[in-house]
């Protein structure tokens, strides 16, 4: 049987020794060792039973009073409205992209006009020299901002520069070419990204600095790395759009500090990313009257409404052919699922034609409100009758044929008649139209009949 023996607990840090002496070997603190004398425990108890041994901690009640956290807002309006109203001392925030998609000139115009407010900035990058940086600045119009640069990829060289001279936001370029000599292995690993994370991220909590960390993504658009890191940071931020498009969107996937429903919106210009107030003009096409198959949809990101376009073709084709379903900025499931619908329940027939869906502009859409628009595109392609310029639609549409009311409805209408529109097809649960005529609908079936002309 195990020998009892007694056990001293350091009141300081917590540490457990098994005889009393002078100092504590692990805080450096004095006389602060005491015999805990309700706990005569055998060795194998001292290691492995968790229930005594450590320091108390202060619990506090939910009610207690609590400050709103300060922020340092960017002057970028937009990225602000993803942020909840600007970066958050001590926090850390994760942005993600594509590669060339604009994470870096955003960063770097956000650097650059909170050093010019009078805030300490550092931007260091891991993936190019300050000169390249430095220079890309200067394309921007941002080459006289007091920003601190530096090209490192050594966490801890960077937080030891870091020890004499705090700065309010630090930039790290990327999380996944920083290196810490902790932990064996290349830059990049899983190892490594979490390891280096942990530490800037401790950094932050420590210092009071607002730190933000940016990411690669992996082929299918995820942040690269372990999942862990998103888990690790207070904000992960997603900065989408096409190449081929001007405009890219800033979203919130996760926010400790606000919301996660609201969107930035940019277009890349010849001096940077421009703020786009207004997203519903960049993503309305010019409308010709003549054409089928186009509905306008008002789209709802946090509270912005965004109006977009719907486009939809169908095209005949000879018996025996395959038709092909192809949907760009939609979910192709919710397409197969509003054809379904329309042949069991409106009697139209979509087996002999291939159908194509598009979301002008770009714009990606995971909106169930839209199943009304697309029903009305796609009667209006098959049909060849072109639906009114002036107007709008929205509604979810069930397997039933059902259209169901959708949240947020008067303000859609309201951002709708602002940009000049006077009609709109809507579930029949709507009543005001705010300054909008509304052709109101309980079944897709009905739809069907007016845009058919049928009653």
């Amino acid at each position: 049987m195990a020998k009892p023996q007694k056990r001293y607990v350091c009141q300081s840090c917590g540490s457990v020794s098994p005889k009393w002496q002078g100092q504590c070997v692990d805080c450096q603190e004095w006389n602060t060792l005491i015999e805990d004398a309700g706990a005569v425990v055998t060795p194998f108890q001292a290691r492995h039973n968790l229930q005594s041994g450590g320091r108390a901690i202060d619990l506090v009640g939910l009610n207690a009073d609590v400050a709103l956290p300060a922020r340092m807002p960017t002057s970028i309006a937009e990225l602000d409205r993803a942020l909840g109203g600007g970066f958050v001392a001590g926090s850390a925030t994760l942005i993600g992209g594509d590669p060339g998609i604009g994470k870096s000139t955003l960063l770097l115009q956000a650097t650059a006009k909170l050093a010019s407010a009078g805030k300490t900035v550092a931007y260091v990058s891991g993936e190019e020299a300050a000169d390249q940086v430095r220079l890309r600045a200067q394309r921007l119009g941002l080459g006289r901002a007091p920003v601190q640069l530096a090209a490192a990829t050594s966490v801890r060289d960077i937080l030891t520069t870091l020890q004499t001279v705090v700065p309010d936001l630090l930039v790290i370029d990327s999380i996944q070419t920083m290196h810490s000599d902790l932990i064996e292995g290349a830059p990049g690993t899983v190892s490594q990204v979490r390891a280096s994370a942990g530490e800037l991220i401790r950094f932050a909590k420590e210092r009071g600095t607002a730190v933000v960390l940016v990411g690669h993504v992996t082929k299918d658009g995820t942040i690269a790395g372990p999942r862990v890191l998103e888990h690790m940071v207070d904000t992960v931020l997603s900065f989408e759009g096409e190449r081929s498009h001007q405009y890219r969107i800033l979203r919130a996937i996760k926010n400790r500090f606000g919301g996660t429903d609201e969107i930035g919106v940019f277009a890349m210009g010849e001096e940077g990313l421009d703020e786009v107030s207004n997203p519903s003009a960049l993503f309305l096409t010019h409308r010709d009257e003549n054409v089928s198959g186009a509905i306008v949809f008002p789209a709802l990101e946090g509270t912005r409404p965004v109006l977009v376009e719907i486009q939809a073709l169908v095209v005949r084709l000879a018996s025996g052919a395959t038709p092909r379903r192809a949907v760009v900025g939609w979910d192709a499931g919710r397409l197969a699922m509003i054809l379904a619908v329309l042949e069991a329940r409106c009697g139209l027939s979509f087996s002999t034609a291939e159908v194509y869906l598009n979301v002008a502009g770009g714009y990606r859409l995971s909106d169930p409100a839209a199943d009304l628009a697309v029903a009305a595109a796609l009667v209006s392609a098959l049909s060849e009758r072109p639906l009114p310029s002036d107007a709008v639609a929205f509604g979810e549409i069930a397997l039933s044929g059902e259209v169901r009311p959708v949240a947020h409805g008067p303000l859609r209408l309201k951002e709708s008649a602002k940009l000049g529109f006077e009609r709109a097809l809507v579930p029949v649960s709507m009543k005001d139209g705010s300054g909008v005529k509304l052709s109101a609908f309980a079944r897709l079936g009905a739809l069907v009949d007016h845009l058919l002309g049928r009653g």
